[in-house]
């Protein structure tokens, strides 16, 4: 077996999860926090929550992408050493 399709799931399930994360924390301090901008500038690194919350959208949709492309690749592989 190949270690690629392998490497390709740990960073797909790395990327979501922060990706993840992220987004949740963006609605965190978008919701509880008294001034949103300053503490997503602060703790965020973004201009405001909808920055970082759009940004963890996109890292969700590239995990996404990554994880069915590693599949696709497991599955091509199994089919090649069957035959």
């Amino acid at each position: 077996m190949s270690t690629g399709p392998n490497l390709g799931r740990i960073a797909a399930w790395l990327i979501f999860g922060l990706s993840v994360f992220r987004v949740a924390f963006g609605f965190l301090l978008a919701f509880t926090a008294s001034d949103p901008a300053n503490a997503a500038q602060r703790y965020m690194g973004e201009v405001n929550t909808g920055a970082a919350i759009n940004e963890g959208i996109y890292g969700v949709g590239i995990a996404i992408a990554l994880g069915v492309l590693t599949e696709i690749s497991r599955n091509l592989s199994k089919e090649t050493n069957s035959v």
